[in-house]
């Protein structure tokens, strides 16, 4: 047997002007003969070429008078854009565009599958498909039904529109049918975006009752789109929406929720989140982000988000090599029991300019910086509606020198200026001013090891000697009143998060870093600082690690290795052997184990606002049971108060047609205006129906 080759150079019958669009018909087959009726048969191994469109069968007959196609099955027909049809016997025409399959099925984009006792091809754009099994699940040759499918007396598949048209729609579950529709409409998975419902869910609460969640997705153009969800319960009609819009140079994107319910039945409820960015010309980028919402319950009642806090914020920014500079107006809100927006600094505008230079004549780097701020409370009351201003910069002057021996000198020298306008307190001044010089000298000495197998270390000790100039300003403390001493800050000569407070006088910071790597196995990094200052701070609190003229002992650490364990800890020490402060965080992922945690212990202090000590452990985790089933869990446990705060549990399976998804959810505690509650969601998605399912797409094994 030889393979032949023929290029059908027929006209096909069509005008001059399409001629040239179309391409000719290519055959390969075995043996290739012509009958006395000027008939060509192509027989074994048969394989036919028009365009995008392939075709394979054992045999293929081809009239030259009529331009008609008798194909002999198995038939593999590819049109090239993802669809593939299966039949034991055709009849098509010359460009494969129109005719008839018999005993066909056809599979779109490897997930759907329609089984069919005849296939009609019109115009290379439809597929009518009568007495129709549809299914994205596995089908095998056992006789087992698959899980779900469609049964439809037709399906009609526009590959044009990437739409299926169902008439006489029955799903079943097996063998069992659950609805039926006379008329129903789903997009193929070949289709991005198209107007129609998602799948729903269903939620219930302790306090909502038994809620459904309804999607419709609606588009608007090529770059916009709608999602509206209703939700109805026994106690809440409430309408969800999501819009989002894509611009040529930026996008936005508002989520939201519109509700009338039997917790407030006399109010409207409801919230909105929103945000955006935009590239600006000349390297400048514009962000918002919006927040907002009826009521402080709202949230824990809806589990729409976690937030306590709101924030608004309008930025304009550009960073570049050499300069940075961004304005930002902030808005805020609390829902926080005990808290008075009027009370709260709620608008603030901020702004900052940084430049840095590196002049030849001398060496090293030049930087400039200028920070601008003010906040408003709304209330009118003297002292808790203080309103603050200022204006702070900088000019400091940095430079590093590597000696031959290793040892790496950093010196820096400048100064700042301050500042402050404060409006509705009489107990501090208007306007306050200073300058305050600085200069710092830092030493370290990296030192390595290379082991024998591989691995090696590196031990660094540190040493800064730092002085500021000045007293400080007598101006209330409002921005810096956390303060956090971690390796991050430990050289810096303030350790105050905003520049309303520095640090003054004479400090010394001492500190040991040390690292080991094994590209084998245990990643450690370890790290012990402390320091030193001339006079004690009061702006630092009891349980900042700060106070005093001796600060605690800084100590920090991680571990980690290729078996998937990692642990983070911090802490502070002081000289009792007292701890103010730890926080351990850790994950381990081991077979089909994934689990991570948290521990954070915070010692009382009332001028942190905390009235009692906090101790809370948080743990997550999930286990993979096997391909198709994986459950999870979390648990978040106040220590200090031997309660449970939240805890949940979920169960999801998936395969290549199903996915579901079960989760049980309690808050166990409890303010003035939300109780605890208990939340359980059941959703479950029929696979194949669009363009991403989203999760990695587990395909099962017949037999199996």
């Amino acid at each position: 047997m030889r393979r032949l080759l023929l290029t059908l150079l027929v006209a096909l019958g069509l005008p001059a002007a399409a001629q040239d669009s179309e391409r000719p018909a290519v055959l390969v087959a075995d043996d290739l003969f012509i009958t006395r009726d000027r008939e060509l048969v192509a027989q074994g191994n048969v394989e036919a070429f028009q365009g995008t469109t392939r075709i394979r069968a054992s045999a293929i007959r081809y009239n030259d008078e009529t331009g008609a196609l008798v194909i002999e099955g198995p038939i593999v027909l590819n049109d090239g854009d993802g669809t593939v049809i299966l039949a034991d016997a055709a009849e098509l025409d010359q460009g494969l565009q129109n005719g008839l399959l018999r005993g066909a099925r056809m599979v779109l984009n490897q997930q759907v599958q329609m089984a069919a006792v005849q296939i009609d091809r019109v115009e290379g754009r439809y597929s009518q498909l009568y007495k129709t099994a549809v299914t994205s699940c596995k089908t095998c040759n056992d006789g087992e039904l698959p899980l779900w499918q469609i049964r439809a007396r037709r399906v009609v598949h526009d590959t044009e529109a990437q739409q299926l048209y169902f008439d006489d729609a029955t799903f079943h579950i097996r063998s069992v049918p659950v609805f039926y529709l006379p008329r129903l409409r789903l997009p193929d998975p070949t289709l991005d975006r198209a107007d129609g419902f998602l799948a729903p869910s269903i939620r219930t609460t302790s306090l909502l009752g038994t809620g459904l969640k309804l999607p419709y997705f609606i588009t608007l153009g090529e770059s916009r789109d709608l999602t509206l969800t209703p939700y109805l319960s026994s106690s809440t009609r409430t309408l969800e929406f999501r819009y989002r819009q894509a611009f040529t140079n930026g996008d936005i994107e508002f989520d939201g929720a519109y509700t009338r319910d039997d917790q407030l039945p006399d109010e409207t409820r409801g919230y909105l989140f929103g945000e955006g960015s935009f590239e600006l010309e000349r390297g400048y980028k514009l962000s918002f982000t919006i927040e907002a919402v009826s009521d402080s319950s709202y949230f824990t009642e809806y589990g729409y988000s976690d937030e306590d806090r709101l924030r608004s914020d309008l930025t304009l920014s550009r960073a570049r090599r050499d300069s940075f500079v961004r304005t930002s107006l902030y808005n805020f809100e609390t829902l926080r029991p005990g808290e008075l927006n009027s009370t709260l600094p709620t608008v603030v505008i901020d702004g900052e300019f940084e430049r840095r230079f590196f002049p030849k004549a001398w060496g090293g780097e030049l930087r400039f910086g200028l920070e601008a701020h003010s906040h408003w409370r709304s209330s009118d009351v003297d002292v808790i509606g203080r309103d603050v201003s200022r204006i702070n910069g900088s000019l400091k002057y940095l430079r590093r020198f590597t000696h031959r021996s290793g040892l790496v000198t950093d010196a820096q020298v400048g100064t700042t200026f301050n500042f402050f306008d404060i409006t509705q307190d009489d107990t501090f001044a208007q306007n306050h001013s200073d300058i305050a010089p600085f200069a710092a000298v830092g030493l370290s000495y990296p030192m390595a090891r290379r082991e024998a197998g591989g691995a090696s270390q590196v031990l660094t000790p540190v040493v800064q000697l730092g002085w500021t100039d000045g007293s400080r300003l007598d101006i209330p403390n409002e921005e810096s009143t956390r303060v956090e001493f971690d390796q991050g800050n430990i050289l810096s000569l303030s350790r105050f998060p905003r520049p309303d407070r520095r640090e003054r006088g004479t400090t010394a910071a001492v500190a040991v870093n040390w690292s080991r790597f094994d590209p084998n196995g245990w990643d450690t990094y370890v790290a012990v600082g402390q320091v030193f200052r001339s006079i004690s701070d009061p702006a630092f609190t009891d349980t900042s690690g700060l106070s005093g003229v001796r600060s605690d002992v800084l100590l920090a650490g991680q571990i980690k290795n290729n078996a998937g364990l990692s642990l983070t800890a911090r802490t502070l020490v002081d000289s009792d052997f007292d701890i103010s402060k730890a926080e351990l965080r850790g994950g381990w992922s081991f077979g089909k184990t994934t689990v991570e945690g948290t521990y954070v212990w915070l010692e009382a202090d009332t001028e942190e606002d905390r009235t009692e000590a906090i101790s809370e452990v948080s743990i997550d985790g999930s286990y993979d049971i096997n391909k198709q089933w994986s459950a999870s869990a979390d648990v978040r446990y106040d220590v200090q108060n031997s309660t449970a705060a939240t805890a949940g549990l979920g169960l999801t399976y998936n395969n290549e047609c199903v996915s579901v998804d079960l989760s049980v959810r309690r808050r166990y505690t409890s303010s003035t205006s939300v109780e605890p509650s208990t939340d359980i969601g059941f959703n479950i998605g029929l696979r194949g129906f669009s363009a991403s399912n989203g999760t990695e797409r587990y395909e099962r094994s017949c037999g199996k």
